[in-house]
């Protein structure tokens, strides 16, 4: 294994996940607020949906993704309209690690939200403080241990994506193979294994940094409360 065929799917899933990452933060933070903020008829359905990619198979969900965003899809002609193609791209094994670590970040960010004492925005509400002040200054700072969490558990959760990538962006050299897909990749080769072992000690080696650091994240906001 060259230099280059062994850091190219490091670098491609360390991109892959922080911008699957910064995507559940800014999405799936709004999302959660929202969540935790109000209760509408259809809100328990509303919330398995968003939770379903959990319990569901990797396979199916990017089966489920290439349906939707396939040259034959409802969103995929649209976008096709304007140029844009996600199946086999670097966007779709952005979007693959986004659906599938997203139920992480929203349950550990909704919880975030929940926990924080409503009292005290009631109380800046009547010293004439804006909702945005409030959420500002109140209830992200709170909140914020969780929301860390969630981070660092999507982080960790895109980085280890496979079933969902290669059935939506393939298992293309340079372009869509992350480290999961060069290891099935390799394994799948007389005498991969030589190649494989690296990619497997980097991937545990960042999958046990971004869990240790969520486990810390978690204790210390624990403590904190």
């Amino acid at each position: 294994m060259t230099p280059d065929s062994f850091w190219t799917p490091v670098v491609l899933s360390l991109e892959v996940a922080a911008i699957s990452t910064a995507m559940c933060v800014v999405m799936g933070g709004a999302v959660a607020y929202a969540m935790s903020r109000r209760s509408f008829p259809g809100y328990a359905l509303l919330d398995g949906v968003f939770n379903l990619p959990l319990v569901l198979p990797p396979l199916v969900t990017g089966y489920f993704l290439l349906i939707v965003f396939g040259a034959s899809g409802p969103l995929g002609r649209l976008l096709e309209s304007v140029g844009i193609r996600f199946p086999f791209t670097l966007g779709a094994a952005v979007l693959a690690a986004f659906v599938v670590s997203f139920p992480l970040f929203y349950r550990a960010a909704k919880l975030a939200f929940e926990n924080v004492d409503r009292e005290l925005e009631g109380v800046a509400a009547t010293l004439g403080a804006a909702p945005w002040d409030r959420f500002r200054t109140i209830t992200l700072p709170l909140a914020s241990g969780g929301i860390a969490t969630g981070a660092l558990l999507a982080f960790a959760r895109s980085l280890g994506e496979f079933g969902a990538t290669i059935v939506f962006a393939a298992n293309i050299p340079g372009r869509t193979q992350t480290i999961p897909l060069a290891i099935y990749n390799a394994l799948n080769i007389p005498g991969g294994e030589s190649q494989a072992i690296p990619l497997v000690v980097v991937a545990t080696a960042l999958s046990f940094a971004a869990m240790l650091a969520s486990l810390r994240w978690s204790r210390r906001n624990g403590g904190e409360a």
